[in-house]
């Protein structure tokens, strides 16, 4: 397929693989908004009694292995089935996934359907980030633009899901007393609304893939039809050359540097979850905030601050900012939005666990406007710039490289946040805030040597 579309503008298809992502991370991040709640809280509760420790492991492996199956789904896409049947595989089978949450509420319920979304999101998650950069030439400037889009894409469904799912596991589904106190709550039926919008997802992209995307990851990459049908001619059998064995290097290098931003940024859904459920005044007009809503806050900064983000990339200076220096100035953000954390304890007169005594809203989201501006330094950027880097052959595998830094850094947070407890929270927040300020200081201080391995791709 030829990029034959207008310098200022992007292929329909981008805007197609927007909303197959928006629908998959609706699932995704409504199930995650309600996964430590739905751990933690007891069986007459509507949850599953684990223990906070156990619960925060869970969740750390779990989500860790969500982005470790990638490398697997990555390679079996270059090698046999092509990105478009990968990402169809993976929708289907967490779709599934989702379904067996919602029927069976036990602990083999539990781990069957975690199973299948981590089998699922192998196939899917590095094959749609894949086809985004395969609409771009590799010298195309709009590229790092289409992918703060696609970010946003992901992060619209990421907003709508806490708050949708939220409603219906706190509010429509959960049994309340004469008070309006919850009893039990609905967290079986957040999980069915998740398997939903995936399907929903699904749909879309195998009804209107074929009319935007062409011929686009139809067959696997070291098939020469594929690599003619979007008009490139990689000599697929060829050994890598010194300047794509460099470019590689450089893509395992950033990996490293982002396991400890995302091991910090995937507190999140754990510590800062159960942080905000404990101790943060979530209380504003009479009206007590769902603990899982706030899942929604740094999505919602997403999809405000993308389109700007996406337009500062394009501009004089946006240009002029090289991945390292974006990228160390996203971890040293995480490391200061942590710091307003550490003001959320100490309002409370430190690692006080006396659940009567509330920290204010106001440091909890200034927390997560920081982490966000952060993190569109540092994702977005780093999506584009593996699609430049990484030999066509190697196209998907070197996506789930990429994405194995989440895996790895998954299961350091829940060790992280299973002790919080015993070590308190003011002490692992401040040490999270230090360790990633230093390593964006020592990525933005590699910066020439790093470029020079990119070999001009910037």
């Amino acid at each position: 397929m030829e990029h034959t579309i207008k310098e200022k503008g992007h292929p329909k298809g981008l805007y197609l693989l927007f909303a197959t992502e928006m629908w998959e991370r609706f699932s995704y991040y409504g199930m995650r908004g309600i996964l430590i709640l739905y751990l933690t809280k007891t069986l007459i509760e509507g949850g599953l009694g684990i223990n906070e420790q156990s619960a925060s492991l869970i969740y750390g492996f779990f989500t860790g292995f969500v982005y470790f199956t990638p490398l697997i789904g990555g390679w079996l896409a270059d090698r046999f089935l092509g990105q478009r049947n990968a990402i169809t595989i993976g929708g289907l089978t967490m779709m599934v996934g989702q379904f067996v949450l919602f029927a069976i509420n036990t602990q083999a319920g539990l781990y069957l359907g975690l199973f299948l979304l981590i089998i699922g999101n192998g196939f899917f998650k590095p094959n749609i980030s894949t086809l985004v950069g395969r609409l771009y030439s590799n010298d195309d400037p709009r590229r790092d633009s289409a992918f703060s889009i696609f970010y946003m894409g992901i992060n619209l469904g990421a907003f709508l899901a806490p708050l949708v799912i939220g409603i219906f596991a706190e509010n429509l589904f959960a049994v309340k007393d004469a008070e309006g106190k919850i009893l039990t709550y609905g967290y079986k039926y957040g999980f069915l609304i998740a398997g939903l919008g995936m399907l929903l997802g699904q749909v879309l992209f195998n009804t209107l893939a074929k009319k935007y995307l062409g011929n686009i990851g139809e067959s696997p990459a070291k098939a020469k039809a594929s690599a003619a049908a979007d008009n490139i001619q990689p000599e697929i059998n060829k050994p890598l050359t010194h300047e794509e064995k460099q470019r590689v290097t450089v893509i395992f290098i950033l990996t490293a540097f982002v396991i400890f931003f995302w091991a910090g940024f995937e507190q999140a859904g754990s510590s800062l979850s159960l942080y905000t459920d404990k101790f943060i005044d979530r209380t504003v007009g009479g009206f007590e905030i769902p603990t899982s809503w706030f899942q929604s806050v740094n999505p919602l900064f997403i999809v405000a601050l993308a389109p700007l983000f996406s337009i500062f990339w394009t501009s004089k200076l946006g240009k002029s900012l090289s991945t390292p220096i974006k990228m160390g100035l996203g971890m040293i953000l995480l490391g200061i939005g942590f710091f307003f954390m550490l003001g959320a304890v100490s309002q409370r007169g430190g690692d006080n666990q006396d659940v009567t005594v509330k920290a204010s809203l106001f440091w909890l989201v200034i927390t997560y406007l920081i982490h966000t501006v952060g993190e569109l330094c540092l994702s977005p950027v780093g999506l584009s710039v593996v699609t430049k880097l990484a030999p066509v052959k190697l196209a998907s595998l070197m996506m789930g490289v990429w994405m194995l830094a989440t895996f790895i850094a998954n299961i350091i947070g829940g060790f992280v946040s299973a002790y919080v407890e015993s070590l308190g929270a003011f002490a692992i927040f401040a040490t999270i805030a230090g360790f990633v300020i230093f390593l964006g200081a020592i990525m933005i201080a590699l910066n020439k040597p790093i470029a020079k391995m990119m070999h001009g791709v910037k």
